[in-house]
């Protein structure tokens, strides 16, 4: 990171807008919090409710692009949410579209950083676990930051309570803070070339 400030644009479906979140946080305002940078970080989430990865690469680039400035260090988180498994798109469908969005990012110098899906209903479990590894892979092969959600939480006791209590199994407070712990522990100071906190 230079010495311009950061700006921080947030891509992706109803948990990057902290749905379910009794304190209204979600896992994008804790990370926030917690992230200390010279100036005032500038986080703009852009959140479609229930969008699948198709959805997020037909809008995100003319989205984001609105909200990019010359004098920032303009960034590209890349949330990706368990609605590919309700739409019923392939897997191969999925990577096509990540890659899609982590090229152009690449092409337009936004440097991007991607989070997986979460575990949700307990019967799409063995799908998200392989649609979560898929898009770790596109990452890993662009070289860009990837956080595993689903490994880490599809057997917490506190994520699960947290489904346990919404129909529509969205994190509370305890659900978003695990979501958030591992942003924060997954390269994130290190991809905006800040100290760990120790957070």
């Amino acid at each position: 990171m230079g010495e311009l400030p950061v700006r921080l644009a947030v891509v992706g479906d109803e948990l990057v807008a902290g749905a379910g979140d009794p304190r209204s946080l979600g896992w994008v305002g804790r990370v926030s919090a917690r992230t200390r940078t010279p100036d005032p970080l500038t986080v703009l989430t852009l959140a479609v409710p229930g969008e699948t990865s198709t959805d997020l690469g037909a809008r995100w680039d003319v989205e984001v692009s609105r909200r990019l400035s010359p004098h920032a260090d303009n960034r590209l988180v890349v949330a990706l949410g368990r609605a590919d498994i309700a739409a019923g798109l392939s897997l191969a469908r999925s990577r096509l579209n990540l890659a899609n969005i982590l090229d152009v990012a690449d092409q337009r110098r936004i440097p991007a950083f991607v989070v997986g899906p979460p575990p949700g209903a307990a019967h799409d479990g063995d799908r998200l676990a392989e649609l979560s590894a898929a898009l770790g892979d596109v990452a890993s092969r662009r070289r860009v930051p990837y956080v595993d959600m689903y490994s880490p939480l599809a057997a917490h006791d506190q994520w699960l309570a947290d489904m346990a209590q919404s129909p529509q199994h969205l994190p509370g407070q305890a659900g978003y803070g695990l979501m958030a712990w591992l942003v924060l522990h997954t390269g994130w100071h290190t991809w905006l070339g800040l100290p760990d906190d120790g957070a």
